[in-house]
């Protein structure tokens, strides 16, 4: 591995123009393909094998032509204090709003509130329901703006007028401006570690093209592929942060190379066989976390995994092909200032750095220092055994967004479980008396405990299928309705032994049960395949049964911390306000999928950069606790950066209005700096202290079997220098093994 990588980047240093010029055809292939590609449909969220899925396709197919997948907006109506809805000029406000809204085009319908009764109590509040023909990615805008016009219009008449529903969404997308700060806390990052603006500015530069193709790619596959906004934004968060650090490794390993005398094409050769090799692999264990998502059977968890995926073996191959091409253009100018003028080298002034005394203390106090990480990291994953998932909805938006006002009328005026009604679909095929047994089922239904109000059943024209919706007294995501679900589900036997049909529950508010189910199920099934396939993949990197096992149990450390921090602050409401969370509740479904596959890759990429070079060191023929010390010399500094640089791109996504992007920035930004910070460089060393030379043992059967990748460079050190005019005829292995 590391002789081909290495020859990799020789090539790319000495054919630079061509290298170049390939990269920039691909991202103008992509950019064009995206630009030519027609926009994603809005195919709605599907999730095969859960009963509120198969309940929804089977009112599809009994009901065609309903348009089920169509947008909607509910338009809720509130009388000025002191007045009702029914005035005469309340009234009539009402009827023109709704009557203008109907003769719109693209609409399907819209509900006079006065005839189908959707009144509240105390008569001041009134919903009307338009149904559009199209989804909400077709909706025109001369359709939303005919909406924003009634909507304004009636309010102008004197009433409060809300609008819920997805006729109204954006769409979310990339670009929402968060992370744009977190390009810019990077270059500053980047800027102080290198002390070189052509050294800082080179990762960005690299990233951005990475990330660049990457999203051009996605915006030309959605199309074909269905892809979701949401699957180009994670694609866009995990690209630019393993784009960022991928070159900073490289750039920093041939910086490193070049003090100790190297010319610049065999250093930038040395840099791509020895980093290169442990991006190569880095790379790999985050590709196999995001593919491993396809092991829960969520197509839209899936697709995102796998165009994440994609975006970091991008930023893998400009990692090892672009960046060597790029020191080729200036080999100079991403040294420092004093470097290229003969001064200080980087090697020297890394020496007895703070990365050196931070390992001397810990190799002095290795216990004490593991005790307090594991305990500290132990006390914010308490949280997490009180961990309840659910979708958030409107509830969740900001007071400022007209959907979360409509959302918080509907609950006051109709009570908190309105907003997230049961749809009970009947099947009463084959069934003699088909209409009094669906009465009967819905006499069940209502009369559970739980359930406030029923409405009328409604058959299709076979009359073979009927579907009514019954109204929790609980809001969508408290676990009372969810309990309400299991009990209606629980009788279900009982009742359809008496009526002689079948039924089931759907709806969002199910949905959202089902999938919470369904993740938690799959949760071990996935941490089995992933941890599993990774603990394959670093036993052939570091040739070690322990050193696996324990980057492992200290991934396990880090993602249990981020969960209960993220319990602690979205489900808790500690601190949500600072991060604009105004709504606390149940954590998003796929929130622990998340964490677990994306954290697991990332947090690799720290345990294969700093410890392949503490291996490389003991390789080379240093003790243990040396060759943990050099580890730390030669990576700290570098690891900590890439690990503030993921953090501020993490965090830059915190500002996003979309709850799920919030959430996931949150989380991914808090795991980075648990894993960093306190696993790989306080709990590593520490661990790796205690084990001395054994931290380093394989079985010698085991050793024969496994094939040799050559991570750290060992082969490199055996060969002689490569020709090279500019060389200085250095042996690397001679000068790796006095480091």
């Amino acid at each position: 591995m590391a002789i081909f990588l290495h020859r990799v980047g020789r090539l790319a240093f000495r054919h630079r123009w061509y290298v170049a010029l390939v990269w920039a055809a691909v991202l103008a292939f992509a950019g064009l393909g995206a630009l030519k590609a027609p926009e994603a449909s809005d195919q709605g969220f599907s999730m095969p094998g859960i009963e509120s899925q198969k309940a929804f396709d089977l009112m599809e197919q009994r009901f065609p032509g309903t348009a089920a997948d169509g947008a909607t907006a509910r338009i809720v109506f509130v009388a000025p204090g002191g007045e009702q809805i029914t005035d005469p000029g309340n009234k009539q406000t009402v009827e023109k709003t709704v009557a203008y809204l109907a003769d719109g085009t693209q609409v399907a319908g819209a509900s006079d509130p006065f005839r189908s009764k959707t009144l509240s109590r105390d008569g001041r509040t009134a919903y009307a329901t338009v149904s559009y023909e199209v989804g909400a990615k077709e909706l025109t805008d001369a359709g939303k703006s005919r909406l924003e016009r009634a909507v304004h219009s009636a309010q102008e008449a004197g009433l409060t007028v809300e609008v819920g529903g997805s006729a109204l969404d954006a769409g979310g997308g990339p670009g929402g401006g968060g992370e744009l700060i977190g390009v810019a806390v990077a270059a500053v990052v980047l800027l102080v570690t290198f002390g070189s603006l052509a050294a800082a500015g080179l990762p960005l530069l690299t990233a951005l093209i990475g990330v660049g193709i990457s999203m051009a790619g996605i915006l030309a596959l959605s199309h074909a592929l269905d892809l979701s906004a949401t699957t180009s934004i994670l694609a866009m968060m995990l690209g630019l942060a393993v784009g960022i650090d991928y070159a900073l490794f490289v750039v920093s390993r041939y910086r490193e190379e070049r003090a100790r005398g190297r010319a610049p094409q065999e250093a930038t050769g040395l840099a791509v066989g020895t980093a290169g090799s442990a991006v190569v692999f880095a790379g790999l264990t985050v590709v196999i976390a995001l593919a491993g998502l396809a092991v829960v059977g969520i197509p839209m968890l899936t697709k995102m995994g796998l165009a994440a995926a994609g975006a970091v073996t991008v930023a893998v191959l400009i990692a090892l092909t672009l960046v060597p091409a790029l020191l080729g253009f200036w080999p100079n100018a991403v040294l420092t200032r004093r470097a290229r003028k003969g001064g200080r080298t980087e090697e020297q002034s890394t020496r007895n750095g703070w990365g050196t005394r931070w390992a001397r203390f810990v190799l002095r106090r290795p216990l004490p220092v593991l005790l307090l990480g594991v305990a500290g990291l132990g006390v914010l994953a308490l949280p997490a055994m009180d961990l309840q998932l659910g979708n958030p909805g409107d509830e969740a938006k900001p007071t400022s967004t007209t959907e979360r006002r409509a959302y918080d009328a509907l609950a006051e005026a109709f009570g908190p479980g309105f907003n997230g009604p049961l749809t009970i679909v009947v099947d009463a095929r084959g069934s003699t008396g088909a209409k009094g047994a669906v009465e009967s089922v819905v006499q069940q239904v209502g009369g559970t405990r739980g359930v406030v109000s029923v409405s009328s059943a409604r058959f299709n024209e076979a009359g073979d299928t009927a579907v009514f919706q019954a109204v929790p007294s609980t809001a969508p995501t408290d676990e009372q309705t969810e309990k309400l679900v299991t009990s209606i589900r629980n009788d279900r036997s009982a009742i359809e032994s008496r009526t002689g049909v079948t039924f089931a529950v759907t709806g969002t508010t199910a949905v959202d049960i089902d999938i919470a189910e369904k993740v938690q199920s799959a949760l071990a099934p996935y941490l089995v395949v992933v941890v599993g396939l990774a603990i394959v993949l670093l036993l052939l990197v570091f040739r070690s049964v322990l050193v696996p096992l324990k980057a492992a149990l200290g991934y396990l450390l880090s993602v249990l911390a981020s969960l209960g921090v993220v319990v602690l602050v979205f489900q808790q409401g500690h601190g949500a306000e600072l991060l604009g969370a105004e709504h606390t509740g149940p954590v998003m479904s796929l929130m622990p999928i998340f964490l677990v596959g994306i954290v697991f890759g990332l947090a690799m990429d720290y345990e294969v950069f700093l410890v392949s070079r503490m291996r490389e060191a003991y390789v080379h023929g240093e003790a243990p606790h040396q060759a943990v010390t050099s580890g730390f010399r030669h990576s700290a500094r570098v690891v900590v950066a890439a690990a503030l640089i993921m953090i501020a791109v993490f965090a830059g996504f915190i500002g996003e209005s979309d709850s799920m992007i919030k959430m996931i920035g949150f989380g991914l930004a808090s795991a980075i700096l648990f894993d960093a910070f306190v696993v790989r460089m306080a709990i590593v060393p520490a661990v790796l202290a205690l084990l001395g030379h054994r931290a380093w043992w394989l079985p010698g059967r085991l050793d024969r079997l496994l094939p040799r990748v050559d991570v750290e460079g060992e082969a490199l050190a055996r060969q002689p220098a490569a020709a090279d005019p500019r060389s200085v005829g250095t042996v690397p292995g001679r000068e790796a093994s006095r480091t």
